[in-house]
């Protein structure tokens, strides 16, 4: 458990530095390289106390030992030239082991201020080495800061989910365990604990069992009893052999390494290595394997080796087939892997899945998005692999969680209601009985099994779990309809043509269809002329439903009402259902925005890149349940009830506004005074490439998530680094768009690098003026009002950076700054409990129509 006083020291170190190593990334591994620096020496001065040598500061680099760096009377210029040389020398020195060498390898200090330094080592001075847990947490803690371990698509995985893949796995002392992309050793090293805490007397004798307590905390707490007591040392030494990575970056095998030396690892067996593309080490297997792998591949693919038993340039298909492939005969794997592997519906993906599904697959499990935040809202699942459940089961297990323990927002806030201890559990006990050959049933609310002969129907192997919720019950009393049955899809316009060519319809582009929401407001009109054959037709009371890809999957849908003369034209992408006499409007509009509707749906999807469409033929078919007209009546009104509670609440997010009371007496100043540098992004289009830093543009800024990576593209390190420092944006800056979209501002938080347009200003505030409350004051009316009347042009208006640096800002005191911020932060604390509410009441619209879907004819119930 980490301390609340090393925590702050770590803080503490960071606050010294972040004046002159603005990136988090290159804060860690300054606060690495001093710690291993002063720990040598600790390690030094312990072996002579026990009588023994010194081994790493001998002969020509005793004047370098940390004691004389920091000792009293040393000057801060004296100390900055002793400490920079050391850096530069000490990878030469030859009593340092590898793992050392490698910590020094391209070492530098990278900035030249005596007084920075002099507070940064003195602070690293109170940091003693050992090998507890204390500072093995202290290290964790510091590499939370990193977020994203880079640019491929890979994410820090949050320490709760990486033990909840572990205990469900749960590694033995004598197997060896493995992660081929195992960036700072999250996985390996929640293993380990876990192998500890197995095999510690408090755990052995049952007196933990059943408690939440760590029992290997327990273990610290006796004199005589330490996490993993009852190893002999001879399989402590062959855990430690047996615990293995691989990764691609340098950087992060250097801090793999320090991770698992100050967890104990004397010798830890970690080496920067292709798994996809090298094939050197194709032939050692493991025992168990849990990793989280790149989601991402560059453009063009990767160029594997020729022993993957899949043929992809996908890196996420080439990674878990590699994994598969590796495990022994008795061997387990927990994967985190994105929605692609799940359902796409390209051949690689497809002969992943068979391949799995036939030998290797035991559960899927489902996370929500949101688990990554605030660095990804990536959907993600969690692939349990078991080579002696697939041997003796014909079932694989689907599980969903919908709630991990932590809010979805980009706070990941701790609430209540976790379902990880209940899936655990429940999965556990089923993948013993599915072990024994007897996996069929799975009595659990939150999962279901399915056979593999289902899975296998179709040929598309789909994992999508609410695929098989439809046919995996028994027969009950509500029947299910094809929508054909029941709708009439496009009626023909055959029945207008008793309508003048001068008569008035109402015109609804696709930008008119609200997403997720059964109302839209038909803005425009035309005369039945205008519209002629290239449109699609419908009437009051139609449902329509976007076909295609993106506005299917982002929720475009609703029910025609208050047309001009009853009559309505709109987008071709339109599927248009009439409802017949004994289903409501309503209840089908909520069949098809349902979630096993959409689930299956989208692998049907045809066409070719951004013009891929849900079938008609689908649509038709697709059987909905059907209650007796008065129970749909009674759904449809609970449900609009709770559509009246998030309509509310969803008003209150829509219009609010940060308000700033301006006192007449505060001073004004120009925004161009109060910020050190206001620039846009390179007027240079710059050079696209396969991997390197995320090139973020307007759609990428989102006035409620900050900015968003997932649709950014790539330049390269040395475009990035070329760029003026005013254009490469670190924690505390702003962007505000300047450029058709303009006034959207949001805050540069965490540490991912990134560059961005010239449609984008980077504002940097001075120690005049806070972020927070330069940022509320530009959202508030005030603020947005300056940028309408700064904003110029016709076809696409824009605020120049001139106008940007004389917008005036009113500037209290900074104390008065502070204030207001928490006050305004405060009042958004609220807004964003309407954000909760309006998830809890969604989740209520779910449940109420479930209850019919879930015991519909064919439908699992729930």
């Amino acid at each position: 458990m980490l301390d609340t006083d090393t925590k702050r020291r770590i803080d503490t170190c960071r606050d010294i530095l972040v004046g002159k190593v603005p990136d988090p990334k290159s804060q860690v591994e300054q606060i690495t390289v001093a710690l291993i620096y002063k720990f040598m020496d600790d390690m030094d001065l312990e072996s002579e106390e026990l009588g023994g040598e010194r081994k790493f500061f001998t002969k020509d680099y005793e004047r370098y030992r940390w004691a004389r760096l920091v000792a009293p009377g040393v000057s801060g210029q004296e100390m900055l030239n002793s400490y920079s040389e050391a850096l530069t020398k000490m990878v030469e020195n030859d009593q340092l082991p590898e793992l050392f060498r490698s910590i020094f390898r391209n070492a530098y200090l990278p900035y030249r201020d005596p007084e920075t330094l002099r507070s940064f080592l003195r602070e690293i001075n109170h940091f003693t080495y050992d090998h507890s847990e204390k500072l093995g947490d202290a290290f964790e803690y510091l590499l939370s800061v990193l977020g994203s371990q880079g640019d491929a698509g890979q994410f820090r995985t949050p320490r709760h989910i990486i033990d909840f893949m572990v205990e469900i796995i749960d590694p033995k002392k004598s197997e060896i365990i493995m992660d081929p992309a195992c960036g700072t050793a999250g996985f390996l090293i929640s293993a380990y604990k876990h192998i500890l805490k197995a095999n510690s007397s408090h755990v052995a004798n049952g007196n933990g069992k059943g408690q939440e307590t760590d029992a290997a905390e327990q273990a610290l707490e006796s004199p005589l009893r330490y996490p993993g007591d009852l190893l002999t040392p001879e399989e402590r030494k062959q855990l430690a052999r047996n615990i293995k990575g691989y990764d691609i970056s340098p950087d992060m095998v250097r801090l793999s390494l320090v991770n698992l030396y100050l967890h104990g690892f004397a010798d830890p067996k970690v080496e920067e290595y292709d798994t996809l593309t090298s094939e050197e080490k194709w032939t050692e297997m493991a025992d168990v394997i849990l990793a989280n792998p790149p989601f991402m591949s560059p453009k063009g693919g990767i160029k594997p080796h020729t022993r993957f038993q899949v043929q992809s340039k996908r890196s996420e298909v080439l990674f878990v087939d590699y994994m598969a492939e590796h495990l022994t005969p008795q061997g387990r794997a927990a994967i985190i892997v994105p929605e692609g592997i799940i359902f796409q519906s390209q051949s690689a993906y497809v002969a992943l899945r068979k391949m799995l599904v036939d030998g290797y697959l035991a559960a899927v499990i489902s996370l929500p998005a949101g688990v990554f935040n605030p660095y990804s809202g990536v959907k993600t699942s969690i692939l349990i692999l078991d080579r002696a459940v697939a041997k003796a089961s014909q079932h694989v297990a689907f599980f969903k969680i919908e709630n991990d323990g932590f809010a979805l927002g980009a706070q990941r806030k701790a609430v209540k209601g976790s379902q990880l201890a209940q899936v655990k559990a429940a999965l556990g006990a089923w993948l013993l009985a599915a072990r024994a050959g007897v996996g069929e049933e799975l009595e659990s609310e939150l999962g279901f099994a399915v056979s593999r002969e289902e899975l296998a129907e179709g040929g598309d192997y789909n994992l999508s779990g609410e695929r098989y919720k439809l046919a995996t019950a028994e027969e009950h009393e509500i029947p299910r309809v094809r929508i054909a049955e029941v709708c009439t899809l496009n009626p023909p316009k055959k029945e207008l043509s008793d309508l003048l060519p001068e008569t008035e319809v109402s015109f609804v582009p696709m930008a008119d269809l609200n997403e997720w929401r059964i109302g839209f407001e038909a803005k425009e009109v035309k005369t039945l002329a205008e519209v002629g054959a290239s449109y699609t037709y419908f009437a009051n009371g139609d449902v329509l439903l976007a076909k295609v890809t993106p506005c299917f999957e982002n929720g475009k849908a609703g029910i025609a009402r208050n047309l001009r003369n009853g009559v309505g034209f709109g987008s071709s992408e339109f599927y248009v259902l009439r409802p017949c006499e004994n289903v409501l409007a309503e209840w089908v509009y909520r069949c098809v925005t349902h979630e096993v509707f959409r689930a299956k749906a989208i692998p049907q999807m045809t066409g070719t890149g951004g013009l891929q469409r849900v079938p008609r033929s689908f649509v038709e078919g697709f059987e909905i349940p059907l209650p007796p007209i008065e129970v749909q009546r009674e759904i449809v009104a609970e449900i609009e009830g709770y559509q009246r509670v998030i309509d509310g609440a969803r008003a209150v997010i829509d219009n609010y506004r940060p308000h700033i009371p301006v006192d007449p007496d505060w001073p004004v100043a120009a925004m161009g005074d109060i910020c050190t540098s206001i620039t846009d992004g390179d007027h240079q289009p710059p050079p696209k490439a396969d991997e390197g830093i995320p090139f973020v543009t307007i759609s990428n800024l989102h006035e409620t998530d900050g900015v968003k990576f997932e649709k950014t593209f790539f330049v390269p390190r040395e475009y990035f680094n070329a760029l003026k420092e005013t254009r490469r944006p670190i924690a505390g800056d702003l962007l505000y768009s300047v450029t058709g979209s303009y006034g959207v501002v949001v805050p540069v938080i965490g540490s991912r690098e990134f560059c961005f347009q010239r449609h984008i200003a980077l504002l940097r505030p001075s120690n005049q003026v806070m972020s927070g409350y330069l940022l509320h004051y530009l959202r508030s009316p005030a603020g947005k009002k300056q940028g309408d009347e700064a904003a110029t042009g016709v076809a696409q208006k824009t605020v120049s950076l001139k106008a940007l640096r004389e917008f005036r800002v009113p500037l209290p005191s900074i104390d008065m700054q502070s204030a207001i911020v928490a006050e305004i932060e405060a009042e958004q604390a609220l807004v964003n409990g309407n954000r909760d509410l309006i998830a809890r009441f969604e989740k209520k619209i779910d449940a109420a129509i479930a209850r019919v879907w879930g015991v519909a004819k064919g439908e699992r119930a729930t």
